[in-house]
């Protein structure tokens, strides 16, 4: 596993309540569904990174990236 390092991240209350929400249900940390964002945000738009090399498919158990359930959380 890669080593992780720490950073601040301004989210809405909202957001914050929705995760929270989230996390209780799933015992998923909510830190991991920050970092599956970005995993699903680095993977969109993985053909503006100037001399990156093509992303590898994400793993399995994540969401695809071309499925845009960004708007939507049914809990």
């Amino acid at each position: 596993m890669p080593k992780k390092i720490a950073t601040t991240v301004y989210i809405t209350e909202e957001q914050q309540q929705l995760l929270k929400e989230l996390n209780q249900r799933s015992r998923v940390p909510i830190a991991e569904f920050i970092r599956q964002g970005i995993d699903l945000v680095l993977y969109k738009y993985q053909d503006l990174l100037p001399g990156q090399i093509p992303l590898e498919p994400l793993p399995l158990g994540r969401p695809q990236p071309d499925v845009d359930d960004t708007a939507r959380i049914e809990l």
